[in-house]
């Protein structure tokens, strides 16, 4: 055999060379670099209002949703006790908690006051390691369709219902307890004010905000597969909305639950900051 062709067939055989990983330090070779101002920035869509401070005046609302601001710094977040809103900006934030399983996904809509709209989104393992396993994280602008759709949400009368709710059917007896689906925590931030909502996975509960979980979704979803596969049923909740549609209809409500409390007091804001009745849904449809 000829000893170029036996050559050929050797490195045939042979098994791919591996490629080595990228350093774990980044700029490389010179350490020093690691701590240079010189740093890319980060794309703005990762920190939409970033590089604020308060103006004279204003206050920071209370955030009372049980998540600490380092667990939003584990999962990527700037956290909500530190975010500076101006005039006509919010933050929708959706958690979305399965009974089953240990995966959590969060949801955050950022609607700036040039009428810009943000999505950041997480999703990972929140249990057993000294980080987020498995976290899957991505930050997109969103159409200018989702401005609308979003600001009308800051009105909604959802969040003028109870923090944390029961359900009790039109003649009095009360929904049993959910035991396999996703639970929802909604927290709503505007200048001076926050909202919070716990909603378990009974359909009835969840239906009475499934229009900010259908926006949410719809926003976050197309993005990453392995985030849209916590999701299977996608950004449709018409049928729990109907099951919450039919227990009004009939006489039923949602009932203050017995660990039910009131919501953060308003702080003051400056004046050219919306006033915190701005998220006051008694006008709103």
């Amino acid at each position: 055999m000829p000893a170029a062709l036996l050559t050929a067939l050797l490195l045939a055989a042979a098994p791919p060379s591996t490629i080595p990983p990228p350093p774990e330090t980044l700029p490389a070779p010179d350490p020093n670099l690691w701590w240079s101002e010189a740093w890319p920035a980060e794309p703005e869509a990762s920190d939409p209002l970033g590089g604020r401070r308060p103006t004279r005046g204003q206050g920071s609302p209370a955030i009372d949703n049980g998540i600490d601001p380092a667990l939003y710094r584990l999962w990527g977040l700037q956290p909500l006790q530190s975010q500076v809103l101006r005039r006509n900006e919010a933050i929708i934030e959706i958690w979305a908690r399965p009974s089953r399983g240990v995966r959590q996904a969060v949801i955050r809509l950022v609607l700036r006051d040039d009428d810009r709209a943000f999505v950041q989104a997480r999703a990972g393992l929140g249990c057993c390691e000294p980080r987020i396993g498995r976290r899957v994280a991505f930050d997109v602008p969103l159409a200018e369709g989702y401005v609308p759709q979003i600001r009308a949400l800051v009105g909604h009368r959802m969040w003028a219902e109870p923090r944390f709710v029961l359900v009790e059917a039109p003649d009095g007896a009360a929904a049993p307890a959910c035991a396999d689906g996703v639970s929802w925590d909604l927290t709503l931030l505007v200048p001076g004010q926050a909202r919070h909502l716990r909603r378990a996975c009974l359909d009835e509960e969840v239906g009475s905000v499934a229009d900010v979980l259908t926006v949410a979704l719809g926003a976050a979803l197309g993005h990453e597969p392995r985030f849209d596969v916590m999701f299977p049923r996608g950004a449709d909740f018409a049928a729990a909305k109907r099951q919450y549609e039919v227990l009004i209809a009939g006489g039923g409500r949602l009932k203050p639950a017995p660990t039910d409390r009131p919501q953060p007091a308003a702080v003051p804001v400056p004046a050219d900051a919306d006033e915190p009745a701005s998220i006051d849904p008694s006008s709103r449809p």
